[in-house]
């Protein structure tokens, strides 16, 4: 069981990682699948260097592992429940947006799919 300590723990890890917009883009991309950091740069339009530096960070935060494949590291999101959760985290957030309504046509969140001038 997580203690009060370790939950604050684990939330600043989070915080600090989600923290930089460009850290967020390359967790958004390995949400999606594993990357490479050339390969990562590339599509993300970064220097190799800059995204081994967030790499490193998102690493000591204990969002993604590294696994060495030959002369490459491949990069990954640490656990699927982090995945999960994640996704989950993006998905409610975009919810939040009281202009577009619930695209959860089964969602039971109370409060949720009521027209905005009922709130």
């Amino acid at each position: 069981m997580l203690t009060i300590s370790s939950r604050l723990d684990v939330m600043h890890r989070l915080g600090r990682a989600m923290a930089d917009p460009t850290r967020s883009r390359i967790l958004l991309a390995l949400l999606e699948a594993p990357g490479y950091p050339a390969r990562l740069a590339e599509d993300l339009d970064l220097t190799r260097t800059n995204v081994s530096n967030h790499l490193a960070c998102l690493r000591g935060c204990g969002i993604i592992v590294a696994e060495t494949e030959g002369r490459q590291t491949r990069y990954e999101v640490a656990d699927p429940h982090i995945t999960a959760a994640l996704l989950a985290l993006v998905d409610v957030t975009l919810a939040v947006d009281e202009s577009v309504p619930c695209l959860d046509p089964s969602c039971s969140v109370a409060g949720c799919c009521e027209p905005v001038d009922a709130r």
